[in-house]
């Protein structure tokens, strides 16, 4: 039985910072967009808009809820281009993993909203704000109070989620980690290593999220 060793990977630690910083990049512009999307998508979802819309964003929740993001990312980066609709690993990376994690926010930005008590709407519509404005500037700020903690969840979610987008030929920890395990032929070592990148990176959004709780808590007094 081999013993564990873990100098090898020194020399190829330069590589995997680098590739954590792809990750990191990645993983944030993803996040940024999927909170995009969720806002729009959760807040309308609540909204007095037409049904044929309704229906619409729930098929797309329901459709990335319901099918797993390897095969989202294969139909993103492989399947579009017959169709004329093509875009750089990098850029289907972060689409995917947006569209993904946004179906899944949505769903927590439609519950914030719906738990805001009633009377606030009441408040707004005597002050005079209309529908859209009331959700706008009233109701969305209560909600993404109750929403932080969760969304921070699917931020390390995100995070985590980038190990598979190795498989469209991004250059990110987990490929990184596969093309040195070819070389060595260590795997024990190497996964550990790359689940210890990982953990350092979900662990700091850990720590975000604790100093946006405390904030939001402050806020809420």
């Amino acid at each position: 039985m081999k013993s564990l060793d873990f100098s090898f990977i020194v020399p190829y630690l330069p590589q995997l910072i680098e590739a954590a910083g792809v990750t990191l990049k990645i993983g944030v512009l993803a996040f940024m967009l999927a909170l995009c999307i969720s806002l729009i998508v959760g807040a309308l979802r609540v909204s007095n808009i037409p049904k044929v819309f309704k229906v619409f964003l729930s098929a797309y929740v329901e459709i990335f809820r319901g099918t797993p993001l390897l095969v989202q990312l294969f139909v993103i980066y492989y399947g579009l281009p017959p169709f004329g609709i093509s875009m750089e690993s990098y850029t289907a990376a972060i689409i995917g993993l947006a569209l993904n994690c946004g179906a899944y926010m949505s769903e927590i930005v439609r519950a914030s909203i719906m738990s805001v008590d009633r009377g606030q709407y009441e408040a707004a519509y005597s002050l005079g704000y209309n529908r859209i404005s009331t959700i706008i500037y009233i109701i969305l700020p209560q909600a993404l109070r109750i929403a932080v903690p969760p969304f921070m969840n699917y931020f390390s979610t995100i995070l985590k989620d980038t190990s598979l987008i190795s498989v469209i030929s991004i250059a990110e920890v987990t490929r990184i980690g596969n093309q040195i395990y070819a070389r060595t032929l260590r795997p024990f070592e190497i996964y550990i290593t790359l689940g210890v990148f990982y953990f350092v990176m979900t662990y700091l959004v850990t720590l975000l999220s604790k100093v946006l709780e405390r904030r939001t808590s402050l806020w809420s007094q």
